[in-house]
């Protein structure tokens, strides 16, 4: 019954993912009217990665990913239809700027709550907690940990410091292998040339579940860090209470379950039961 009920979510997910052409514009970018949710007008701009399989994904003018559906269910919940919202590209290097600058009005992309990044912009949530977690090939039985990786190959992308990690903290003879993005560190290790790939584990499921990837890979499920998934915000929004009561509402009416298990289908994938889901914070 489960297994069914999460093909009928998947199919009504597809259903409604189609936006408005104006949904793909970049950062900064004007829209018709310039409305927005920030300025009482009739959208509101929420920034999404679109690169990230099972969280933020575009493909032609179509969006998916958990962080896409979490975006669309709270978005409801504050009173925006589907066709009012605007998915806007925010990379990770511009998430505090777009904020500030008035480009989004709200973010839903992997983003971690932490003290610095409260000095600039208000959060609400986590509506996730991930941990740095690892990918290997499905049959693998050798690599159960981070401290299980001396002499093997791990991919991570370039610039991200989640493989070095693994190199000062657990195993110091680990080699590391950098490529542009983590599709690229999938493609290596399906054909062997790395024995593993690191960066959070629901980023990994995400990989797993993959059309092109289905029964390749599992997540070790040895998480390793906590990274709280939360709704960036302007600094001094007045909708975080708000937020986290539609969070809230979405754990306790089983809607975060079937999330998650829709967008890391076929991934062999878990999240950690002892972090989640996740009590949201109180708001400053």
């Amino acid at each position: 019954m489960r297994k069914h009920t999460m093909g009928l979510l998947a199919m009504a997910a597809a259903s409604t993912l189609a936006l408005s052409a104006c949904g793909g514009g970049e950062v900064g970018e004007p829209t018709d009217g310039d409305d927005t949710a920030a300025g009482g007008g009739d959208t509101i701009r929420i920034g999404i990665k679109y690169d990230q399989p099972g969280l933020g994904l575009q493909e032609g003018d179509t969006f998916t990913g958990f962080d896409t559906d979490v975006a669309r269910y709270v978005a409801d919940k504050l009173g925006y239809s589907e066709d009012q919202i605007e998915f806007v590209e925010t990379i990770s290097a511009n998430r505090e700027t777009a904020l500030q600058n008035g480009d989004v009005d709200m973010i839903f992309a992997t983003y971690s709550i932490n003290d610095d990044r409260k000095e600039l912009i208000d959060f609400a949530g986590p509506y996730f907690v991930a941990g740095q977690d690892l990918l290997v090939a499905a049959d693998n039985t050798d690599i159960t940990g981070p401290e299980t990786l001396e002499g093997k190959k791990l991919c991570s992308v370039t610039g991200s410091t989640s493989a070095e990690n693994i190199k000062t903290q657990y195993s110091e003879g680990v080699q590391l292998v950098e490529r542009g993005g983590y599709a690229e560190c999938a493609t290596a290790l399906a054909s062997g040339a790395v024995d593993a790939v690191t960066t959070d584990d629901i980023i990994l499921a995400g990989l797993a579940a993959t059309e092109e990837n289905a029964g390749k890979f599992k997540v070790v499920g040895a998480p390793f860090s906590e990274e709280r998934y939360g709704v960036g915000l302007p600094k001094g929004s007045d909708q975080c209470e708000d937020i986290n009561a539609a969070i809230t509402e979405m754990i306790e009416d089983g809607t975060w379950d079937e999330l998650v298990a829709a967008n890391t289908e076929g991934a062999d994938y878990t999240p950690n039961a002892d972090l989640n889901p996740p009590t949201p914070d109180a708001c400053a």
